[in-house]
């Protein structure tokens, strides 16, 4: 399966690459909207996860583009869980959760 994975933050994004290609992804990366809209019109790509927090773009507003070029392919939100989590699956395939750091205080 051919993946994009859409993410800003350098080490978030190669911890995803390499646990997809250990499941047998071919993992392609976009680290800004614009550059994940290009790779999903010139390339062949099966999936996608997105990072809703990009810079200067939502998730909502990156899936809404991508839709429009490729209705067919699944999005996968992952991190930007909040209290629109709800209203955002509406429109996504599936989320996934970052872990969240621990503070140290045992909390």
């Amino acid at each position: 399966m051919r993946v994009l994975c859409v993410e800003n933050r350098l080490d978030y994004m190669a911890t995803l690459k390499h646990g997809l290609e250990r499941t047998g992804c071919e993992v392609l990366t976009a680290s800004t909207a614009k550059e994940a809209l290009g790779l999903l019109v010139t390339e062949l790509i099966e999936g996608v996860l997105l990072e809703y927090d990009l810079p200067g773009a939502t998730g909502a507003a990156v899936r809404a583009d991508m839709k429009l070029l490729r209705p067919d392919v699944p999005i996968l939100l992952f991190n930007g869980i909040n209290s629109q989590t709800p209203f955002l699956l509406r429109f996504f395939a599936s989320y996934l959760r970052n872990p969240q750091p621990e503070d140290g205080n045992g909390e």
